[in-house]
């Protein structure tokens, strides 16, 4: 009887994907936590090091753009136990290739390109699966799905360095084993749980159709401001943390993104629970205001802890502004399908990339002042009011419905 209420009850589906998501956040937190101990044991420069997170940020770009084109071909259940997979199969060989492959950088590129792909195709698949789920609410999962990332974040932050504390660092081996299981089980659960797709095979819009609406082009520069918006801060957590708490650097890695991780996993819970009754056009504005307001009060406070406030202030703004922007574009592209999803969260992952970028360059033009340089991604969240704006307007003008169904 339990085993078929998994199979016909959508809560399950819900529950895997909230998983997925924690699988999401051991693929792109747990390997930069050993980045020092691969230096050390496998004798691999810090340059060669920092590049692997470079490589798993491009691939899940490239498995974004594939995805877009392939998932509604293959089948959601098939694309997403096969992304657990991959995922488990990416974390346990960070332990086992660097000792069997002829180098142990190339052993590492490969346990990364393996969980790159398991990590972009849960980003692509997990917000589509829970939008298809005919349950009530979707905004408050949805906002609830991603909140799970920023748990998981912390939570592998967390767990790993406790380990490392009891156990010692020297037996990280045995925790990518630990981490492994958690993708693993789930590929299971994907297996089990019931699966609906966002439009009936044949019925989905075209990428011509999306990227011909002036309304798709700008979910596409929202999505990219909320990437930014958010990254452009979160990157530099720990150096307000350190500078602020005037803590060791150890502890301010800990502290600071643990801080933004905890402010913007709250944020999104609030809004799933606030959901039904607020207007999200007009939440996500007032966030976005509140983000400028915390980008400034980081720059030019002028005392480290109101800087760290302001770097926690900035996590909860940040928290509805990428689930939100899937709710308004579910909305707005009822036959949008995976392929509207996968171009979004590239476009979310161009704007994390990008928002860091005009940091480190404004920092550098401002004579290394972090804090100012921090400020230049103010224009994200400004950017992100602007096309906010615009939505409403050309909602209120456009016709509702075109013959083919689209929203304009």
């Amino acid at each position: 009887m339990g085993r078929l209420n998994v199979k016909n009850n959508y809560n399950h589906t819900v529950f895997a994907c909230y998983f997925g998501y924690v699988v999401q956040a051991i693929v792109n937190n747990f390997a930069p936590l050993l980045f020092l101990t691969f230096r050390d044991e496998f004798g691999i420069s810090l340059q060669k090091i920092t590049s692997l997170v470079t490589i798993n940020f491009l691939f899940q770009l490239f498995i974004d753009i594939v995805a877009a084109k392939a998932v509604d071909k293959i089948g959601y259940r098939k694309c997403i136990v096969a992304a657990q997979i991959f995922s488990s199969l990416g974390i346990i060989g960070l332990g086992i290739f660097p000792d069997i492959f002829p180098n142990a950088y190339s052993g590492l590129i490969v346990a990364i390109l393996l969980y790159a792909t398991g990590g972009g195709l849960i980003e692509v698949l997990v917000s589509p699966i829970v939008e298809a789920c005919p349950i009530k609410a979707k905004k408050a999962a949805m906002s609830l799905l991603h909140s799970f990332y920023c748990w998981g974040h912390l939570f592998v932050v967390l767990v790993s360095t406790l380990f490392f504390f009891i156990f010692g660092i020297d037996n990280w081996r045995i925790l990518t084993v630990i981490w492994a299981i958690i993708p693993f089980l789930n590929a299971f659960y994907f297996s089990q749980v019931p699966i609906a797709t966002l439009t009936e095979a044949g019925q989905e819009m075209t990428l011509k159709q999306l990227f011909s609406s002036k309304q798709f082009l700008l979910f596409i520069v929202i999505m990219v401001c909320a990437g930014a918006s958010e990254q452009g801060m979160s990157q530099w957590a720990s150096a307000f943390a350190e500078e602020g708490l005037k803590v060791s650097k150890t502890v301010g890695d800990l502290a600071g993104p643990s801080l933004f991780a905890i402010t913007m996993g709250s944020s999104r819970i609030l809004y799933s629970k606030i959901s039904e009754k607020t207007d999200l056009n007009k939440y996500m504005t007032s966030c976005a205001i509140l983000c400028v307001v915390a980008y400034a009060l980081a720059a030019f406070s002028g005392n480290p802890v109101f800087s760290l406030i302001g770097c926690a202030i900035c996590g909860f703004s940040v928290g509805v502004m990428w689930p939100g922007a899937f709710s308004l574009a579910s909305e707005s592209f009822a036959r949008g399908g995976t392929a509207m999803f996968a171009i979004l969260a590239l476009a979310g992952d161009f704007g994390c990339s990008f928002g860091p970028t005009v940091v480190g360059v404004a920092t550098g033009i401002l004579n290394d002042d972090l804090k100012k340089g921090v400020f230049a991604a103010v224009v994200f969240p400004l950017l992100l009011i602007i096309s906010l704006q615009v939505m409403k307007k050309l909602k209120t003008k456009a016709v509702k419905l075109d013959n083919n169904g689209i929203k304009l």
